[in-house]
């Protein structure tokens, strides 16, 4: 199921959810009033649920109902996979991890999912209203802060909830920090070319010129169809007809360098190393460093270090390193 939900979907269909969940519903009521077709509705209730949560993750119901199946089978194992599927979209907090060893799963399963929806509810306005319902506002959100700078959002449901989370922090006029931490989910998932496209957006909005053509750039590399970049070109030079000022260029290659570095030392926070690969085991001869660095990271599935970094050396006129970017690509995908 976490490979399902992970891969097939983009973005929630609330409706679609709503729906499979509601038919789920309806199956559970006739698996109990019928022990003769038993087996066969719990099993459509069961599939049913699962195509809730992959419709719409971010419905809270939709897991509480597999959940639920889960302990109605009496299958603790199946429910400690839906536990871990749910952390994960909640960023694998070390914390809440730690909680699925060596619990009796169908006694405490659902105490523990309420729990985690408890401390970060998926909706997030209900989030935002609770972080604005704490005592000390500053501290609550500031503890929000510290918690992204330890959590893994590579999964791209995870990036979606947070991503959704920022948004209410940049609605409520704190830009600085919709900067800070959109960087950090983009460091952790690259190829989230909406976020790249609202972050070039501020920075368009705040007259960084630089910072916004470096965003609007990883869009068009990322979505060769969108042209954001050359349209952020035209407006600019559009601006400047017709007045002495000198037309805009694009970023020095120092500049692309400087910020592509900052997204390599962020990616590199949340890499964990593949050891079923060692470098023994690659047959690539390489003499170059950078290229042996890169190799390296793309066999131990370090994909998003590896993207930047590729990323950098292209910036720099390294055209060799496009094969590598191509390959972090992949494995991202």
């Amino acid at each position: 199921m976490a490979g399902d939900s992970r891969n097939l979907l983009q973005h929630p269909r609330r409706n679609l959810g709503n729906r499979y969940r509601s038919q789920a519903r309806k199956f559970i009521k006739l698996a109990s009033t019928d022990d003769t077709r038993f087996t066969d509705n719990i099993s459509w209730a069961e599939q049913s649920a699962r195509q809730a949560i992959l419709y719409d993750f971010t419905e809270e119901e939709n897991w509480r109902c597999l959940a639920e199946i889960k302990v109605i089978l009496g299958d603790a194992e199946g429910l400690s996979s839906v536990l871990e599927d749910v952390f994960s979209i909640l960023g694998r907090d070390p914390e809440q991890v730690d909680q699925l060893t060596g619990i009796d799963f169908l006694k405490l399963g659902l105490e523990l999912l309420e729990a985690a929806f408890t401390r970060d509810p998926l909706n997030p306005d209900v989030w935002w209203d609770m972080i604005n319902s704490q005592q000390m506002e500053s501290d609550s959100l500031q503890s929000f802060v510290e918690r992204c700078g330890r959590l893994d959002f590579r999964d791209q449901r995870a990036n979606i909830i947070f991503g959704r989370r920022i948004e209410r922090i940049r609605d409520s006029g704190q830009i600085d920090l919709f900067i800070v931490l959109a960087r950090n989910l983009l460091a952790h998932r690259p190829q989230n070319h909406e976020l790249w496209m609202e972050l070039g957006r501020i920075y368009e909005r705040r007259n960084e010129a630089e910072e916004a053509w470096i965003c609007y750039d990883h869009v068009q590399n990322l979505r060769s169809h969108q042209t954001p970049r050359d349209d952020f070109m035209h407006r600019l030079h559009s601006r400047m007809d017709g007045s002495d000022k000198q037309r805009w260029t694009k970023p020095p290659v120092s500049k692309r360098q400087e910020f592509l570095d900052q997204m390599v030392i962020l990616s590199s926070r949340v890499s964990e190393p593949d050891l079923s690969h060692v470098e023994d085991e690659i047959s690539v001869e390489v003499v170059n460093k950078d290229e042996q660095k890169l190799v390296k990271l793309i066999a131990q599935s370090n994909f998003s270090e590896a993207f930047f970094v590729a990323r950098r050396l292209v910036a720099s006129g390294e055209e060799w390193a496009l094969e590598y970017l191509d390959l972090a690509k992949q494995g991202l995908d």
